[in-house]
């Protein structure tokens, strides 16, 4: 998989089939749509193309800010390598952008991808103030002798799977839920930083994980987590929270191993969220924080170990 940072750098030599779209979280619904085409440029000798944006629309258009982004641009394009994507193609979504006609920017993408055939949406539409609807491509399509072909994402129930439908999720500590949507556990990396070094001296030390920090990270709480340190996964308990016992400020992710006793400080980190044990609460003390962490361990440490190895298997990326 070839992953670009702008639709001028990628030049195939072969014709392409592009969709665009922001794919973010690249969720069931996603997947659904991104396997199809890949199938079709495959058994057809072209390549698989997919253009997607950044920063996210939302953010550019609506003044969304914080916490936003299920996935950074890097995992997104390992994600859609996954599948079988050939190119990934990340384009910036800056004022030059957003005020280019439709035209222009199919133009882009015939002379940038050789492209010669675009699937989108029914209801998707490009170009200054999304002039570039369906039925506008399909008459560009006849124009410049490419095919525009309609696909439907995945539904769940009746209902389609959505990228804002999982940061709801995850925002509410439903990382179960969000696991369903996603086809895989949900996943937030980062490099182990110091912290207070106050779970040590409790004897139960934690990896605290330094998370990109515009990436949704679950509601606080407690969770059952795998984690991935150099190619190796372990159990873990995963609290998200100000560790209220202790009148802590600013919110951590910080992950205990369990049966493990290395220095990691500066290594990077997986955090995969299987299962939310409880919300996060003040404790009358050290000893009852203790008597709790135990209880969390062991919850987690039985949960995990009931994971099916088909469910760990497809929740790597």
């Amino acid at each position: 998989m070839i992953h670009v940072y702008d639709l001028s750098t990628a030049q195939p030599e072969r014709a392409s089939i592009v969709t665009i779209g922001v794919f973010d979280g690249v969720h069931r619904g996603h997947q659904h749509l991104v396997g199809q085409l890949v199938r079709q440029a495959h058994s057809t000798n072209r390549l698989a193309v997919v253009l997607t944006l950044f920063p996210h629309p939302d953010l550019v258009l609506r003044g969304k800010t914080g916490r936003y982004y299920l996935t950074s641009p890097e995992q997104k394009a390992k994600l859609l390598g996954d599948l079988g994507v050939d190119i990934v193609v990340t384009h910036p979504f800056d004022d030059r952008v957003r005020q280019m006609r439709a035209a222009d920017f199919v133009d882009q993408l015939i002379a940038h991808l050789n492209m010669n055939s675009l699937w989108v949406t029914a209801d998707f539409a490009l170009g200054y103030q999304r002039e570039g609807n369906f039925a506008f491509l399909q008459a560009q399509g006849e124009a410049k002798h490419f095919e525009v072909r309609p696909i439907g994402l995945l539904q769940n129930s009746g209902e389609v799977i959505s990228s804002s439908a999982i940061r709801d999720a995850l925002n509410n500590g439903d990382v179960t839920q969000a696991a369903h949507w996603l086809g895989r556990f949900y996943a937030v990396s980062g490099l182990v930083v110091h912290g207070d070094h106050r779970g040590r001296t409790i004897g139960f030390p934690t990896a605290n994980v330094e998370t990109w920090d515009e990436q949704v990270v679950p509601a606080n709480g407690v969770y059952a987590c795998f984690v991935t340190l150099d190619s190796q996964r372990y159990n873990a308990v995963t609290n998200i929270g100000q560790r209220p016992t202790f009148n802590g400020t600013g919110t951590r992710v910080e992950a205990h191993l369990l049966d493990f006793d290395r220095d990691i400080y500066g290594q990077e980190l997986s955090v995969e969220f299987v299962a939310r044990l409880r919300g996060e609460q003040r404790f009358s003390g050290i000893e009852a924080l203790v008597a709790q962490i135990r209880v969390d361990s062991e919850q987690g440490r039985a949960i995990l170990q009931a994971v099916p190895v088909s469910s760990e298997n497809s929740s790597n990326g």
